[in-house]
């Protein structure tokens, strides 16, 4: 099962930040629901990991461009759900609806409240998407948390282990990424793998911004 796969090597990146944010352990179970814990792009271009559309990445301060893509970046793109979230927590003190807000957006979830005249989000009537989006959710919590009790086979040697790198700062621009690989111990596939928030072959950076760029410990 992939997915139960991959939790083992993303959910150490995703908890930790969760937890830092405040945010409920349990919507890392949110991201598996929206992308299979892959960096998919869906038919209205929602991107990533947590399936962030551009309005909503330049909301919380990620950078969008032909070069760089920071919803494809696990760390920051996962910062910017928590903002999400935590927003929708602050208007609807409640973690349910904000899961459902995360499916349908804020705007969706004010229009039924207004439109019904109910809070609970058990008793509000919504699409079908989003009416079965919190249990989807449960049920992947239930399949990871238990696999072998729903029939799933999965041993421990399959499980995606952590991928071991070193990170390196750089604030200048990088004329040929697969020459910058090859001058730090690496080739441009496994750069571009452990870094996919990079979209181009090079990284003009003619602001000088730093960025942080991941290189594994070793080619294995």
């Amino acid at each position: 099962m992939e997915p139960q796969k991959k939790a083992n090597r993303y959910f150490p990146v995703i908890e930790p930040i969760l937890k830092e944010n405040n945010i409920p352990d349990d919507f890392k179970y949110l991201a598996v629901a929206e992308s299979g814990l892959a960096n998919v792009v869906s038919p209205a271009r929602a991107t990533g990991f947590w399936q962030l559309l551009e309005s909503t990445a330049n909301d919380y301060s990620l950078e969008v461009n032909d070069e760089v893509d920071e919803r494809y970046h696990l760390e920051k793109s996962t910062e910017a759900a928590c903002k999400f979230l935590k927003d929708s927590y602050d208007k609807y003190m409640n973690w349910t609806l904000v899961a459902a807000s995360y499916n349908v957006g804020r705007r969706g979830i004010d229009r039924q409240i207004d439109r019904q005249g109910e809070t609970d989000c058990y008793d509000l009537l919504f699409n079908e998407e989003t009416a079965r989006y919190i249990y989807r959710i449960v049920s992947i919590k239930l399949v990871l948390n238990d696999p072998s009790v729903y029939g799933f086979a999965i041993n421990k040697e399959d499980l995606y282990k952590p991928v071991s790198h070193k990170s390196i700062r750089i604030d200048e621009p990088i004329p040929d990424i697969g020459s910058f690989a090859r001058e730090n111990g690496t080739n441009y596939k496994l750069l571009k793998y452990l870094n996919p928030w990079l979209r181009d072959n090079k990284l003009t950076n003619s602001k000088r911004k730093e960025y942080t760029i991941k290189i594994p410990a070793s080619r294995k």
